[in-house]
């Protein structure tokens, strides 16, 4: 349709009207600029039926604002650096499973491995639970971790029906959400609750984030370090223990599978790339020369090629696809006498996009130059992993922060090459809602002597 000059097409998904923005000044006026037309992302959501339903990914209208507001502090970058040592606890059993792999000499299945790594980033900085999946590859939170993201056919049905028709599951009062999954969450997080306001317990986390909110204390928008500083709010609106669970399960449902197939396909790219590899590999011991070999979150900032090479990974890899918004308010296309009504669903195609030569010549090749200071400006509304707009993904700082951790963590002490078992070119699950490999990703790995 592009190529016919359009910047904008239309389809029916059964009777529901559905439109593909292709233009990106088009695509800016309704993420952005004319967002009051387009505040919903038309989801499933019932509090009663499904509280794990009822969060910022979902969550419509005033109820979103408010409750946006109400947790943006703490996402800014101060509070995501003041959770970084937190995170690099986690690198530690990451390590002694590395060097296994690479004496023993085996094949790494690297979205198993970073999988069990994510998953325990994402219970210490989101539950301020020692989850241990990477001791422990059945641990709880990957057992439940895998229901949450559906594992068999009727999933699959309940994932596509919740996207097509949300009403349908209000009809028949079904939780979109497995209730194994419902009950493990919702436990998980009020007990964490009682016993850290029984016995005063303090963590730099997201969890102690969430009981201020939960009693009312207002959190500073600001970037100080990350210290935990308060004030009392006047803001009546605090959150509910189900509140916070379910925006506690977002985090994990959010963080734990993006963020581990986006590592999976950066070391799939540097394996694949290896004068790629090499050159960050160089970044990431200059760097932490001056940092007297420690990895802290200034260094990692200081780690320009490691964000271009991100920032590409992403590019070809966006774990979202497509970004939808529901049409909240009657709406006229700019320079056009097309009328968008209430209740059509509005598409912006990430991957398409991303793969445009247009915006992007020869895209199936890695290039982390493309992210130069230089052409970071000509990205704007072209390089969509996290959204854009007041619904941008609020986590896209810690998200980048654990990816950025992981990387420096193994890249300084080990070599990957891509093993014969990977299949090549990848090619993407067509079942799966999320980008993911048609199969697995395996790689080599080898110890620096």
């Amino acid at each position: 349709m592009k190529n016919k000059g359009l910047e904008y097409c239309g389809f029916y998904a059964f009777a529901r009207p559905n439109l593909i923005l292709l233009d990106p000044e088009l695509i800016k006026a309704i993420l952005s600029k004319d967002f009051q037309h387009f505040t919903d992302r038309g989801f499933y959501i019932n509090e009663k039926v499904d509280p794990l339903s009822a969060q910022l990914l979902t969550l419509k209208g005033l109820q979103w604002k408010l409750r946006r507001n109400k947790i943006s502090p703490t996402f800014t970058s101060g509070k995501v650096k003041m959770m970084f040592e937190t995170l690099l606890n986690c690198t530690k059993e990451l390590k002694v499973l590395m060097n296994d792999f690479a004496e023993n000499h085996q094949v790494l299945d690297v979205k198993n491995i970073l999988g069990r790594f994510t998953t325990d980033v994402i219970g210490s900085c989101g539950f301020g639970i020692e989850c241990n999946s990477l001791r422990n590859p059945d641990s709880e939170f990957m057992k439940y971790g895998k229901k949450a993201f559906g594992e068999g056919t009727w999933d699959h049905l309940k994932n596509s029906v919740s996207l097509l028709s949300p009403k349908l599951f209000d009809i028949f009062k079904i939780p979109l959400n497995n209730p194994e999954v419902i009950k493990f969450y919702m436990n998980t997080v009020k007990e964490t609750l009682r016993y850290r306001e029984e016995n005063n317990v303090v963590r730099k986390d997201f969890m102690h984030l969430m009981i201020q909110l939960k009693n009312n204390v207002k959190i500073e928008n600001d970037d100080n370090l990350g210290e935990l500083r308060s004030k009392e709010s006047g803001n009546t609106m605090s959150l509910t223990d189900d509140q916070i669970a379910a925006e506690a399960f977002v985090f994990f449902f959010a963080g734990y599978d993006t963020s581990a197939t986006t590592l999976s396909f950066c070391f799939y790219e540097l394996a694949s790339n290896v004068e790629i590899q090499e050159n960050l590999r160089n970044e990431i011991k200059n760097v932490l020369a001056k940092y007297e070999g420690r990895l802290t979150y200034d260094a990692i900032m200081e780690m320009t090629y490691m964000d271009k090479c991100i920032r590409e990974t992403l590019r070809k890899y966006p774990p979202v696809p497509a970004v939808v918004r529901t049409c909240t308010k009657r709406y006229k296309i700019p320079n056009a006498n097309v009328v968008i009504e209430e209740g059509v669903t509005v598409y912006v195609p990430i991957l398409g996009i991303h793969y445009d030569s247009e915006y992007y010549p020869n895209p199936n090749k890695f290039d982390p130059e493309r992210f130069s200071s230089e052409n970071k400006s000509e990205r704007q509304y072209t390089w969509l992993p996290f959204g854009e707009g007041p619904r941008v993904c609020i986590g896209m700082r810690f998200a980048q922060m654990e990816v950025k951790v992981c990387l420096a963590t193994l890249l300084q002490s080990y070599k990957f090459s891509v093993n014969p078992k990977t299949q090549i070119p990848i090619v993407f699950e067509p079942t799966s809602l999320l980008l993911a490999p048609k199969g697995r990703i395996w790689l080599n790995v080898e110890k620096f002597k």
